[in-house]
């Protein structure tokens, strides 16, 4: 079995205190549905699978697996390092209480030791490169590398970059809503060259290969799997023309990227 790096306990292990993901996972372990943890855990089916999917990305490696067959088509069961991550965190919540109850002499501290943030879309990446946009501009191009080599710009000002310490090298987390992802079709090779306007410019892409479309109305939420591993998730118009298992691509302005440090 592979052991899980000690970076990806950290993130992974960060939020489970407040956070309902590990919860998640121990049904996964205990049902092998996703279903049934989401009814488990009185979450809907696409939230539990956003938690799997968070925790995935978190972790680094595989935590769940589809198994084929059964009357319901199939089911999920944990990993290896899915189990050890639920074993530490086990560990992690036992040492946790001990500290609590010996630093509050029997009272409740009431503190926010856990994030939780509505952004659906967690990748770790690593600071390329920092640059001014321009001179005497305030704010900050901040590139980052995801862990499938591609490239991420984020919009920041000077003072929060400095603030969070943003240099070459540095782990970060980069953060952002569902709601501000467009998905759309990889656009055709074109030969023809051609200016890129400034819209462009203030625009950040990921490529991945649709995994799942969950229809709407209007809009379709759309999943995308990542090279170098991790989800990314947005919106498009309904109905989505990008089949899953098909190459698609993810857009958002660089100011819609957060940037976080890990711990």
């Amino acid at each position: 079995m592979t052991p899980l790096p000690p970076a990806a306990l950290s993130e992974a292990l960060g939020h489970a205190a407040s956070d309902k993901r590990l919860e998640v996972l121990r049904c996964v372990g205990e049902t092998g549905s996703i279903s049934q943890a989401a009814r488990d855990t009185g979450i809907s089916y696409k939230a539990a699978w956003q938690a799997i999917d968070t925790l995935t990305n978190l972790s680094g490696v595989p935590l769940v697996e589809r198994t084929v067959g059964g009357a319901g088509g199939g089911g999920a069961r944990i990993t290896a390092q899915g189990l050890q991550l639920l074993q530490l965190a086990d560990e992690l919540a036992r040492a946790r209480d001990t500290v609590l109850s010996r630093f509050a002499g029997g009272r409740s501290l009431g503190t926010g030791l856990g994030l939780r943030t509505s952004m659906r879309n967690q990748l770790p990446c690593r600071v390329e490169r920092c640059e001014p946009a321009s001179p005497d501009d305030p704010m900050m191009w901040v590139h980052l590398r995801t862990p499938g080599q591609a490239l991420l710009t984020a919009n920041l000002t000077r003072e929060s970059a400095d603030l969070l310490g943003l240099d070459a090298g540095l782990e970060v987390l980069v953060l952002c809503k569902a709601t501000a992802v467009e998905m759309a079709e990889v656009p055709r090779a074109s030969k023809v060259s051609r200016t890129v306007d400034a819209a462009e410019l203030a625009i950040s892409e990921l490529k991945g290969t649709v995994e799942r479309v969950s229809p709407g109305q209007g809009r379709d939420e759309v999943v995308l799997s990542l090279d170098g591993g991790g989800h990314w998730v947005g919106f498009a118009a309904h109905p989505f023309v990008v089949k899953p298992g098909r190459a698609a691509v993810a857009r958002m302005a660089r100011s819609a990227l957060v940037v976080a440090l890990p711990g």
